[in-house]
């Protein structure tokens, strides 16, 4: 049914990830799906915040947010399950797990709802967004 899984995760915060990957992994085995693992670096939205920044500040985050998704991977996804990973950033999250999804033919996103704070109720979260206006299925594992 699925042949290519996108778990969207922060490598920082194990609660985006730590009950999604297990429910990523097993759609993948059941239905020999290559799994798209995927970080987002978020914009900083305003040019003025980005200009406090050093000239190299993204390079250098960019560089470290691949190491630390490749050792994700590494660590934990199993080596019987076909798999690729990415970082992506320069705009909103969840515009960027959906571009990431249509450039990618996902057609299954799995994306881990932890505990929102009151800004989640405010503006959503970026869950939400990405059930609300993905063109593929999205599984939201709740905790």
């Amino acid at each position: 049914m699925y042949k290519n899984v996108l778990l969207a995760v922060d490598i920082n915060h194990e609660e985006s990830w730590r009950k999604a990957l297990p429910v990523a992994i097993e759609n993948c085995k059941a239905f020999g799906a290559r799994l798209h693992v995927v970080t987002v670096i978020p914009d900083f939205h305003m040019p003025m915040i980005a200009s406090h920044f050093p000239a190299n500040f993204m390079q250098e985050l960019v560089l470290k947010m691949e190491a630390g998704i490749t050792k994700f991977v590494k660590d934990h996804v199993p080596k019987t399950v076909k798999s690729t990973h990415a970082v992506v950033s320069g705009g909103k999250v969840y515009e960027l797990i959906i571009n990431y999804a249509n450039e990618h033919d996902v057609d299954l996103i799995v994306l881990e709802a932890y505990h929102p704070d009151l800004k989640d109720y405010l503006m959503g979260s970026n869950a939400e967004k990405v059930a609300r206006h993905a063109k593929q299925s999205v599984l939201v594992v709740r905790d």
